[in-house]
């Protein structure tokens, strides 16, 4: 593959800030599986599959142009995606402004040209393990609090299985 032809996968998500993520460590063990590298937890609002190197400069700008408002999220719920077994965290009642972010987003990215894949809608969570086994209809835990500080473009792939940085800004 030549340096043009380069592509990564891209996705645009939401970091937790170092409490946030031992938080969710903590409830890793009640998915079983694989657990997601802590380094690696985040709630993902767009995934952009295969993209050259070349998109990168036009996501960077696209982040720096929205306006997120300050969002806090109430995690208080464990749940199962069967087919790909996938262990997570997330919300009962997601807040409207984390839907009119994910929306305001979803647009930006459709009028620059983007198709973000959206798996069938928007379902926000934290993937705590892969591979999992659904945690356990009574498995209890503390519900927390996420004052969500960061969105950021991501690119997986790399060959440590870490997600990189690329760009990123306050909310």
């Amino acid at each position: 593959m030549s340096k043009s032809d380069a592509a990564q996968r891209l996705f645009f998500a939401l970091l937790p800030d170092a409490d946030t993520r031992a938080a969710l460590a903590r409830l890793q063990p009640l998915a079983g599986g694989r657990a997601v590298p802590v380094e690696n937890l985040h709630l993902t609002l767009a995934f952009l599959g295969r993209q050259p190197d070349a998109a990168v400069a036009p996501l960077e700008q696209l982040l720096a142009r929205l306006a997120p408002a300050p969002l806090r999220l109430h995690l208080d719920s464990l749940g199962y995606f069967s087919g790909p077994r996938i262990a997570w965290a997330g919300m009962t009642r997601p807040p409207a402004a984390l839907l009119d972010l994910q929306a305001r987003l979803q647009a930006a990215l459709r009028q620059a040209g983007f198709a973000a894949d959206s798996h069938g809608g928007f379902r926000p969570h934290v993937t705590l393990a892969r591979h999992a086994v659904a945690p356990a209809p009574d498995a209890a835990f503390a519900p927390l609090t996420w004052r969500v500080e960061r969105i950021a473009l991501m690119a997986s792939g790399a060959a440590d299985g870490l997600y990189r940085t690329l760009a990123a800004r306050q909310l």
